[in-house]
């Protein structure tokens, strides 16, 4: 298995868990309990704006009952006047605490979520893919804005106002409210089973949405290669694709909101017309007066507010509670404690790394990548890992940062297991300058301070003439401040290797990782950072995972690697006489050394 493959898993999707309803509520109350008093506060001048319309019935009947008389209707209008502006008034207050509190409830659901996420370990990482990753930032804390908030005061203040609606018919006429509960009930059933079907659509609709920015990075992330090799069309195909997938699933959610919507008014209008009949013949029987009946028409349309409330506290609900479950199993991704002083601890000068008996594999079920591996380099010193591709070279450095933990036997860093570290001492005696050598978006002088932000401009200048970067800050039109663009799109290849070395270099680091460091550099270039490298190499520990020679020569000792095991170590005269692999390796991929000693170009 190659360093890549477990690259090759971060495509897999994981296995979608269900959340159980305690286990639902049990989140959403986590994010609702800081604000319960502000969402306590818009509940209530809901609640008292709805008061106010429950009152206005009444007023009518009043007005209808002195229709009849010579009573002045003056006061009643002022009244009916003064509650419909009052209950605007209270519900706007209401609507505007409960609109703040959502977006306060989406702040700090993404603070958690972007410190837990930037916190997960590698392998879940690579497992997940990173836009859908990113979707749950995003999409689903958007859609936990209205489960938080809108849904819980919705239902409560709906579910109130309807009780208190039902208790007012009830005391007018309690046929009539037989008559209008009997279609409730028999269309609110209806309704009742449509609600699991828009949790479903939904959270189909969010993993759509997560397939469409893990399509946009990667293409974005490659944008050359995907131009040059005449994908645009593909790649678009690609993400369109994953874009109808998403309005597919969104259509069919927003199909059972309408259906959820619209036996609302369905059940209202049915009982209206049942009311009017039935009411109709009770007043004509005497049983009910017309003002009764017409003040309980007027309830009857009011309770369209209190069941929309219910409905869409629901419906929320079940769009909500499909974000909350992609929410919680992102956050039950394994992540590392990094918590602690990131300060070098314990001895200083020269790390030193020793392997004991090394097996590891990415994950059960995949063939192991290292079987037995044992070395011990003690420092300072420099130390090349050479071998054929897959041989497990990249994966060690892995192992000492703490990216993978070893299946089986010991990695130690100055005598002491890794495992028994605080990640953030172990991590910050390192300087790790990775095959790909990524640069972040961003300004020069950002990546340079990305890894030693406490640095002197002293420190920076000196490290930019040591990396051979001074000539090029002194191009830039704007220096260190120049923007470097997406994955330093505005540098070329070698002047990125060249940023990575000189950000490891900056952190002053006891055991310095360079995985094909110089790979992309030219000849001058090269020499001067091999130079360089080797000066380092004095008072640091030095770990090079290399394919030139010219670096190897340099080595005070190579371990080669075949298989993930090592089979030699030595000096490269040494291997070179002593173990077949690496001569192989000198005098092809590498230089051979001729019978005088001298290194040749190797045939």
């Amino acid at each position: 298995m190659t360093k890549n493959e477990p690259e090759q898993q971060a495509h897999e999707r994981p296995v979608r868990e269900r959340l159980s309803a305690g286990e639902t509520w049990r989140a959403l109350y986590r994010y609702f309990r800081p604000h319960r008093a502000a969402v306590a506060l818009g509940a209530l001048c809901t609640l008292i704006g709805a008061a106010t319309g429950l009152a206005q019935p009444l007023a009518a009947k009043a007005l209808v009952d002195r229709l009849g008389s010579d009573e002045s209707i003056g006061g009643i209008i002022l009244l009916l006047t003064a509650l419909v502006v009052l209950g605007t008034a209270i519900e706007s207050v209401g609507a505007y605490v409960l609109e703040r509190t959502a977006e306060s409830v989406v702040l700090a659901a993404r603070r958690t979520l972007i410190g837990r996420l930037l916190r997960l370990r590698l392998p879940e990482v690579e497992r997940t893919q990173p836009g859908d990753l990113m979707s749950r930032i995003t999409s689903d804390t958007t859609l936990l804005r209205a489960v938080t908030t809108q849904s819980v005061v919705s239902a409560v203040a709906g579910g109130l106002s309807f009780i208190a609606t039902i208790v007012m018919m009830g005391l007018m006429d309690v046929v009539l409210l037989g008559v209008t509960l009997g279609v409730i009930v028999l269309i609110g059933g209806a309704v009742a089973l449509v609600m699991p079907k828009i949790a479903k659509a939904t959270e189909r609709a969010q993993e759509a949405v997560g397939t469409i920015s893990t399509a946009l990075e990667r293409a974005f992330g490659a944008f050359r290669t995907l131009k040059a090799s005449g994908a645009e069309e593909r790649e678009t195909a690609t993400v369109q694709a994953a874009a109808r997938e998403a309005w597919r699933h969104g259509v069919r959610s927003a199909k059972w909101q309408a259906v959820a919507w619209s036996s609302v008014g369905f059940a209202v209008q049915v009982s209206f017309l049942a009311v009017l009949g039935i009411g109709g013949a009770r007043v004509a029987s005497g049983a009910i007066s017309v003002s009764t009946l017409v003040a309980f028409l007027l309830f009857l349309f009011y309770l369209i507010d209190p069941v929309s409330r219910l409905v869409e506290g629901v419906s929320q609900y079940q769009v909500g509670s499909a974000a909350i479950a992609r929410i919680v199993r992102a956050e039950r991704l394994e992540t590392e404690d990094v918590a602690g002083s990131a300060e070098q601890a314990g001895r200083q000068g020269p790390a030193a790394v020793r392997f004991e008996d090394v097996t590891f594999r990415y994950r059960e079920g995949l063939p192991y990548v290292h079987h037995g591996v044992s070395f011990d380099i003690p420092g300072p010193g420099m130390t090349a890992f050479v071998g054929p591709s897959g041989a497990g070279k990249t994966t060690l450095f892995g192992l000492i940062e703490r990216f993978y933990d070893a299946t089986g036997g010991r990695v130690l860093v100055d005598g002491r297991g890794v495992h028994e570290w605080p990640l953030a001492q172990l991590r910050s005696a390192i300087g790790y300058v990775e095959q790909d050598a990524p640069v972040l978006a961003g300004t020069l002088r950002e990546n340079l301070l990305f890894g030693a932000p406490g640095a002197t401009d002293e420190e920076i200048r000196e490290v930019l003439v040591r990396a051979r970067l001074d000539a090029l800050v002194e191009r830039l039109p704007d220096g260190l401040q120049t923007l470097v663009g997406h994955r330093g799109s505005q540098l070329s290849g070698g002047e990125r290797q060249r940023v990575a070395i000189a950000r490891a270099l900056l952190r002053k680091p006891r055991l310095l990782l360079l995985d094909e460091a110089t790979s992309q550099l030219d000849a001058v270039n090269e020499l001067a950072l091999r130079d360089v490298v080797a000066e380092v190499s004095r008072e640091v520990t030095v770990l090079v995972v290399a394919h030139r020679l010219s670096t190897v020569t340099l080595a005070d000792r190579i371990v080669v690697m075949d298989a993930g095991r090592v089979r030699a170590s030595g000096t490269h005269e040494e291997l070179v006489a002593a173990d077949p692999l690496y001569g192989e390796l000198a005098a092809t991929q590498f230089l051979a050394t001729g019978e005088d000693g001298m290194i040749r170009p190797g045939r």
